[in-house]
């Protein structure tokens, strides 16, 4: 079985024209994973939704409670994908268990995203992958304290 908690960002915003902005709405993910027909099984549960500029380490820590209280040793996170890497570095505190985070850098709302890739990947990625705190963004995997978002680029890069 396959946990997935969703905590909000990009992967889940909705664009509303008449005031230009997004705001974060329901999961797409049952639907996503539904229509891949993914043979694994999984449960969803939802934390937060915000923008990930927005989480506060009290969400930090529900976030990592989650993670060590929940039976499953396969987890996967949405979040998104500015503070990323500081959730990843919390949640290196709990061993045992292969914790995968993703998202998007645009909406999976939106008809060109990475959304739908990035789902397939980390589903593939967090049954692969041995005990430990992951990133897998746009085909790449990263360890957690060992990534950084490059903001010029729009992707991920390994540190030393």
């Amino acid at each position: 079985m396959i946990r997935i908690f969703t905590t909000g960002g990009t992967i889940d915003k909705i664009y509303h024209d008449a005031n230009s902005e997004f705001v974060i709405g329901d999961s797409l993910l049952p639907e996503l994973l539904a229509e891949a027909n993914l043979n694994v099984p999984w449960e969803i549960t939802g934390l937060v939704r915000k923008d990930s500029l927005e989480l506060t380490d009290d969400d930090r820590a529900a976030i990592v409670s989650a993670v060590a209280g929940c039976a499953e040793q396969r987890i996967l996170i949405t979040h998104g994908t500015d503070t990323m890497t500081v959730t990843a570095e919390a949640l290196a505190q709990v061993s045992g268990k292969t914790v995968i985070l993703f998202g998007a850098m645009q909406p999976a709302r939106m008809r060109h995203s990475d959304a739908v890739f990035n789902l397939g990947f980390a589903v593939s990625a967090v049954q692969l992958l041995p005990a430990g705190v992951y990133l897998a963004m746009n085909g790449e995997v990263f360890e957690a304290g060992k990534v950084r978002k490059n903001l010029r680029a729009g992707r991920f890069e390994q540190t030393d």
